[in-house]
């Protein structure tokens, strides 16, 4: 046995296995004389305290004859078999069960995928990405509960540490996804990974070209999701990972002085915004368009009398994000339509706050958001990051201007969604027309209109102005008598 293999027993976790399934899972092991143990991620959020429903179970031997006689013992039919990887997952009673045997790993530079042999406990333990996920918890009667930590997971976990079981930099070169996990792993637990650890991600960062975007991105959802988000996009910044990932991002790094006049570092000020947004919503994509809000300033970056100006990156931002979303196989559907959508609008609710602002701007904003209009709202309070007082508090309250103006807008004739009460196909039979440019131009017309006040918000005025606005066109209703829509 290797010198560094040093069992670590601690006051026995029988305690914590409240879980019916274990004592079933025992009962099998027993009956068969199983090596059997619970281990990976969920002993350690037992450990924490932290709840989770998916269990991994390792067996010196099959996995999958494991699982076969425990589906037997629970009259669980709904298994599922994966004879290629040796593993068998099924569902009991609201709880994931995953079984694989023990097994011991080699990896080939080109490929995250290893060669797989049978191999002990000890060596499955080994394969383990991190200490704290290399705890297991004996299922076995002569030990049962009983915790095995050959590398000190435990201490770990108590010094809010990641750390490889192994050499890191073997271990990120062999399954370079494991620096992202890391990552994701600090985030999630509030832990520092150690400095060596963090190093040789760094050493490795290229590695990651060899890992599928599907993966990747998936890492970086699970990071997202998380409490604090930016922490996660600060170590992918400093060891180097950002740079091949989402290289548009890092451009936003840094300050630029002219004429002693700086502009505020848009990496960090992106970080703190989807912060804020995380502490007002669980939305991911709301998350996404945090992260994205401001990517196009570097594009458009001008500094003009004296002043640093960033005109337009809205726009411009919300044309890179199909591009992005296709560089990083991110979902290429709604989703994507709503990032792009916020992403271009951030701007809209600040700039037409003040004391006099006008129905007009406000339904305007209501009519082009829709029903992603209090997601918009979150979004634009979240980006108030000044460091200067007067001014976060102006825009607060500007802020509340506009959602107040909302609220009264809502209560009184206006409502999200909305549509013309008069729509083509109507002004199409009305006229007797095909589809032609003077439908569009009598549609526009009723709906600016509407929003900007001229006319009520009703069929009768939008019928009386669709008839003179056709007429100005040059067109004559023909059918008078269609009923309303």
């Amino acid at each position: 046995m290797p010198p560094y293999y040093i069992v670590e027993k601690m006051a026995n976790l029988r305690h914590k296995l409240t879980n019916p399934v274990f004592e079933q899972i025992a009962q099998v092991a027993d009956t068969y004389k199983l090596e059997t143990y619970v281990i990976g991620g969920f002993v350690r959020d037992l450990i924490m305290d932290i709840p989770s429903k998916d269990i991994d179970f390792v067996v010196a031997g099959s996995g999958i004859d494991l699982a076969q006689k425990v589906a037997d013992k629970l009259r669980c039919k709904n298994v599922q078999y994966y004879k290629n990887f040796g593993t068998a997952m099924l569902q009991y009673r609201g709880t994931e069960l995953e079984f694989v045997g023990a097994r011991k790993e080699s990896y080939d530079r080109n490929s995250r995928k290893p060669i797989v042999e049978n191999g002990t406990i000890h060596d499955d333990q080994l394969r383990r990405d991190f200490t704290i996920n290399a705890l297991a918890i004996s299922l076995n009667r002569s030990n049962f509960g009983e915790l095995t930590d050959p590398f000190d997971g435990l201490g770990d976990i108590k010094r809010g540490i990641i750390r490889t079981p192994l050499d890191p930099d073997i271990t990120f070169s062999d399954d370079p996804l494991r620096m992202l996990r890391a990552i994701r792993f600090a985030c999630r637990l509030g832990f520092n990974i150690q400095a060596e650890t963090e190093n040789a991600i760094a050493r490795n960062a290229k590695r990651i070209e060899i890992v599928s975007k599907e993966r990747i991105i998936d890492e970086l959802n699970k990071i997202m999701v998380t409490a604090k988000p930016s922490r996660g996009f600060m170590l992918l910044m400093k060891t180097g990972l950002l740079d091949l990932i989402l290289p548009q991002l890092v451009k936003l790094k840094g300050v630029e002085i002219k004429e002693g006049r700086a502009h505020k570092d848009n990496f960090l000020h992106t970080l703190q915004v989807i912060d804020n947004v995380a502490a007002m919503s669980d939305n991911l994509w709301l998350r996404w368009a945090a992260l994205f809000h401001d990517i196009a300033k570097p594009n458009v970056k001008k500094f003009v009398n004296g002043t640093w100006t960033f005109h337009s990156h809205e726009f411009l931002g919300a044309k890179m994000i199909p591009q992005i979303f296709k560089q990083l196989k991110l979902p290429l559907d709604s989703k994507m339509k709503y990032v792009q959508k916020l992403v271009g609008m951030h701007h809209r609710a600040i700039p037409i706050s003040n004391d006099d602002i006008s129905d007009s701007a406000v339904r305007r904003l209501m009519y082009d958001a829709g029903d992603d209009l209090d997601d918009l709202l979150i979004l634009c309070r979240a980006d108030i990051t000044s460091k200067i007082e007067e001014k976060r508090i102006r825009f607060l309250n500007n802020y509340k201007i506009v959602s107040q103006k909302i609220k009264e807008l809502e209560q009184k004739d206006f409502r999200r969604n909305w549509q013309p009460p008069i729509d083509g196909n109507y002004i199409m039979q009305t006229f007797d027309l095909t589809p032609c440019k003077s439908v569009g131009i009598i549609k526009d017309c009723i709906k600016d209109s509407i929003l900007d006040g001229v006319i009520e918000n009703s069929f009768e005025a939008a019928y009386q102005l669709m008839v003179e606005k056709g007429s100005e066109l040059g067109l004559k209703v023909v059918n008078p008598n269609i009923p309303k829509q």
